[in-house]
């Protein structure tokens, strides 16, 4: 085991301690008050680590923070994200609190992703402690509202991105060996809207258009979109439609997830669901939304900092691996600028979005050094 390692064992107890206080901070991604109680615990702690930071205050959503370590005459700028949004209701912490037993954190949120982002303050503070990052510039973003698409926080993750020489996601890594995420599928989000002509489902049937009898239609056509050997999957999630049982549905709707491999096949499927056209005579089909997130390509860029990656792990004594996923990160969208993007340096651990989430503590020292050693060498 090496001696950074061994540090970071050291201060386990002090890491955990921080996870436990951010896990405490409920952050639902539509939870401003919240949000913004947890950027600002978060914004003094980033100061005690050497860090300046600067909110950024968002009046539609919770606000965003910004730590950064600026020197002089810097030759590299490296960019970490964070997200500390949760899909968890505020609430959750008493039905499901914050544990530590048997070498396993539990918790709304520890490993999707409250304790990537502990990692990453304290790799940071290790990296300057070390004095081998004289030469760069390093910044973390905390976001609040990736888990609902980064809508108010894209601008400025590419912003960062395009002045950046990599970006690193302290995203959780796949189970059950903790690989990093080298390729992401691209995410979309649509929605459906369907208009028919309500009346009695008894006394005058055929005077009605079943909005409803429409979108049965529409489903099966859309999940004809789905392709097994280009890696598209479509997937109807909701679905909402009609008054009374005895009235015929005059409207119904429905919410569409997409997820593909490549720029061709997004746009592909974009074309196919926005151009919809209706199966029954004397309904109104309409469609909208689009791509969210684009694919996070598996580039050479990104290969050779896997390689790095996987070098530095060895030094310290452990394997590691790669893996790709069908869910999007922030790293998707600086991928597709052409910024080297290494995706899942964070918790190891299962159970994102479920209610057995949890990390495995025994894996955070070797991750924040892994961090640490990549920001000294990239």
């Amino acid at each position: 085991m090496s001696e950074l390692v061994k540090k970071m064992e050291v201060r386990l107890p002090e890491i955990i301690k921080v996870i436990k206080t951010v896990v405490e901070y409920e952050s639902p991604s539509d939870e401003k008050e919240a949000i913004d109680k947890l950027i600002g615990y978060l914004s003094k702690l980033c100061k005690e680590k050497g860090m300046q930071t600067n909110i950024l205050v968002n009046e539609s959503r919770g606000n965003h923070l910004l730590a950064e370590y600026i020197v002089e005459d810097a030759d590299k700028n490296l960019l970490i994200l964070c997200h500390i949004d949760t899909v968890w209701p505020l609430g959750t912490l008493e039905r499901i609190p914050f544990s530590y037993n048997e070498g396993v954190l539990r918790g709304p949120g520890v490993y999707d992703m409250k304790t990537g982002a502990v990692q990453a303050i304290f790799a940071v503070e290790e990296a300057i402690n070390r004095n081998k990052i004289e030469k760069k510039n390093i910044r973390i973003l905390f976001n609040s509202d990736e888990e609902i698409g980064s809508q108010t926080s894209r601008h400025i993750i590419e912003d960062l991105a395009r002045r950046s020489d990599c970006t690193l996601v302290l995203e959780p890594s796949v189970p059950p060996k903790g690989a990093l995420k080298t390729f992401r599928k691209g995410v979309g989000r649509f929605d459906l809207e369907i208009k028919g002509k309500a009346s009695h489902s008894g006394s005058a049937p055929k005077e009605g258009i079943s909005a409803i009898s429409e979108l049965a239609h529409q489903i099966l056509d859309l999940n004809g979109l789905a392709n097994d050997q280009l890696g598209t999957t479509v997937n109807v999630g909701t679905v909402v439609g009609g008054t009374k049982t005895n009235v015929v549905a005059a409207n119904a709707s429905a919410t569409i997830d997409i997820r593909v491999e490549t720029i061709d096949e997004a746009r592909r499927i974009s074309k196919e669901i926005l151009d919809r056209k209706s199966f029954i005579v004397g309904t109104e089909v309409k469609a909208s939304g689009g791509i969210n997130r684009p694919p996070m390509i598996r580039s050479d860029k990104t290969i050779e900092m896997f390689q790095l990656a996987k070098s530095i792990a060895n030094d310290l004594g452990f394997n590691l691996e790669e893996a790709s996923t069908g869910g999007g990160s922030d790293g998707n969208f600086t991928a597709a600028l052409g910024v080297p993007t290494i995706d899942g340096l964070g918790s190891v651990g299962n159970g994102a979005h479920a209610e057995t989430e949890h990390t495995i503590a025994k894996h955070i020292p070797n991750r924040t050094a892994l961090l640490i050693r990549l920001l000294e060498e990239l």
